[in-house]
């Protein structure tokens, strides 16, 4: 049976799960409205995992997908984590504040938590989707044997032939221009930047299985064009971050339109993974900090947060993760349902008109 049809989806639209963005009352909005509305797990626990899902059971019956990290075990190291703290404590003085004495792991892979696993076997959800890597065999075939639907990013033909042979059931193609963390597997490799296009039309001709595309789409003309690319649906994040029913703050809201959403850039120094954010003043940081390395992700996250919390306090917003593609400018604010039913007529009118 076709992925949509499976999942009883009305629309080819996947409201992408971002972790501290996107929430239960989103996830639930997105389905309730015939796309595929999505929650991040991956920076929670089992028993927040758990709520989060029971939260968007509450609100609709429709398909759900719960996203989770499944990046490499992060690796203590106590000199380079004190040389990112000591770099970072001229930034914290500017607030009044003292970095943390020691950094922590923040939050667990899946591929390190059994008891996520053991909660979305009895649980479990209608989808689960996985970024940074795949678990082991044993865990997918777990997931399998619930009829849990399983979606995997991949950001390369590479990942993505590890992706099919696992036996996911399809492949979120996460283009350069896509907001948010990296999905590569490991993110010491190169990366040849694959742009949305690109990528989509070569794991499309490669793989058996469905392709979903994600990276810069901002409205139903970008659909349209992922579906022509041989895609099944389209996978928008940027999109939904200033919708009601977003975590983000009003701040963070307000500067999608503003011109660090005309200068996207790539960071590994917010979270210790390159990912794509706003350009503010985190985001410069990289050359005060000059040639350090940062922590494994997650232990840098946790001077992050840290740093924007003791900005936070003092007026100062800049230093906030604010995730975003590149069509960010394209933004628009409106309420989960209401971004959902006009993507859907943007997408129809493209479809009706001449070629």
């Amino acid at each position: 049976m076709p992925l949509l049809e499976r999942l009883a989806l009305s629309l080819p639209l996947v409201q992408a799960p971002m972790a501290g963005v996107s929430t239960p009352e989103m996830a639930a909005a997105a389905s309730n409205a015939g796309a595929l509305g999505s929650i991040g797990v991956g920076a929670t626990d089992a028993a927040g995992a758990r709520a989060m899902i029971a939260a968007v059971r509450s609100a609709t019956d429709r398909a759900f997908n719960v996203n989770l990290f499944v990046h490499a075990t992060p690796r203590a190291d106590p000199a380079r984590e004190a040389a990112w703290i000591e770099g970072l404590a001229p930034t914290f003085a500017e607030f009044g504040a003292e970095p943390p004495k020691e950094l922590r792991t923040i939050y667990r892979s899946f591929a390190d938590d059994p008891d996520m696993l053991a909660m979305l076997l009895e649980v479990a959800p209608s989808v689960v989707s996985f970024h940074f890597g795949l678990p082991s065999p044993s865990v997918i075939a777990a997931l399998r044997a619930r009829g849990i639907v399983l979606l995997a990013t991949a950001t390369n033909p590479e990942e993505a032939r590890a992706i099919e042979a696992a036996g996911i059931d399809a492949i979120v193609a996460q283009g350069i221009e896509a907001g948010g963390h990296r999905g590569m597997f490991d993110p010491a490799a190169p990366d040849d930047a694959l742009g949305m296009m690109a990528l989509t039309r070569l794991l499309v001709r490669q793989s058996r299985i469905p392709v979903i595309a994600a990276g810069g789409m901002m409205d139903g003309a970008g659909i349209a064009a992922a579906l022509d690319l041989g895609a099944v649906a389209a996978q928008l994040g940027t999109a939904f971050v200033a919708c009601q029913e977003s975590a983000a703050d009003e701040r963070y809201k307000a500067a999608l339109t503003g011109p660090g959403g005309h200068h996207t850039t790539f960071t590994a120094s917010i979270s210790g993974r390159p990912a794509r954010a706003l350009a503010n003043r985190f985001t410069a940081l990289a050359e005060t900090l000059g040639g350090l390395a940062p922590p494994d992700y997650p232990i840098a996250y946790d001077a992050g947060k840290a740093l924007h919390a003791a900005a936070k306090a003092k007026g100062e917003y800049g230093f906030g993760a604010q995730w975003a593609g590149q069509g960010a400018p394209l933004a628009r604010a409106m309420p989960t349902g209401e971004m959902v039913r006009t993507l859907a007529a943007e997408w129809d009118a493209c479809r009706r008109r001449p070629h």
